[in-house]
């Protein structure tokens, strides 16, 4: 990743922009300015380092709050002057303790994948009133009952008209099933992987 060709030369001030990209929503988290120095400081620490134009000055994201952007790869445009920047932010980026600079939350559009986020987040919280937390503790057993039991329901409701109960029947199983993954340590991702291992046989 070090090896780029970063034409720094194009601007006067010999920075460039960087944008910041959270490598798993994709949502884009904020926009600084990077020269040699600190593009360099980035590759040794894996931790964004920008050029403040304000403290004149090497300035790694997270150095007072310790909301660091964990460095996961970089690519540059085709003019050679700007750098995309995937990384994974530990905590809120911007300094207003919004997620983004653009006061957007930073999950996924992809609803499902927030979903898987949301499931995480239960099972490690505290809450002990959470359904995902108390069904997680009970084992991967009674997860999976859970699942079997659902399917039946859903299979049950599709013999008959009702859509309305058809489809809240279709939404339990899909929750139950996430719910399933997660217990085995995967994500609706590797079985996507998978899928498409198959096509492209």
């Amino acid at each position: 990743m070090k090896d780029l060709n970063i034409d720094f030369t194009k601007f006067p001030d010999g920075l460039v922009p960087a944008i910041i990209q959270d490598q798993k929503t994709s949502k884009v988290l904020m926009l600084g300015y990077m020269n040699q120095a600190s593009f360099d400081a980035t590759m040794d620490s894996t931790r964004i380092t920008f050029y403040s134009r304000s403290k004149q000055r090497l300035w790694t994201k997270g150095e007072e709050s310790g909301n660091f952007l964990e460095l996961k790869s970089v690519s540059l445009d085709c003019d050679q002057d700007a750098l995309l920047f995937k990384v994974n932010p530990l905590g809120p980026v911007c300094h207003t303790g919004a997620d983004t600079c653009w006061d957007e939350k930073n999950h996924s559009d992809d609803f499902l994948q927030y979903l898987e986020d949301i499931i995480e987040l239960r099972k490690n919280g505290s809450d002990e009133n959470s359904y995902v937390k108390s069904l997680l503790a009970r084992g991967i057993n009674k997860v999976a009952q859970k699942v079997g039991e659902e399917a039946v329901e859903l299979v049950i409701e599709a013999k008959d008209q009702d859509n309305d109960k058809f489809i809240n029947e279709a939404a339990d199983l899909m929750f139950h099933y996430l719910l399933l993954l997660n217990t085995k340590g995967f994500s609706l991702q590797d079985v996507k992987d998978t899928l498409k291992k198959r096509h492209s046989k």
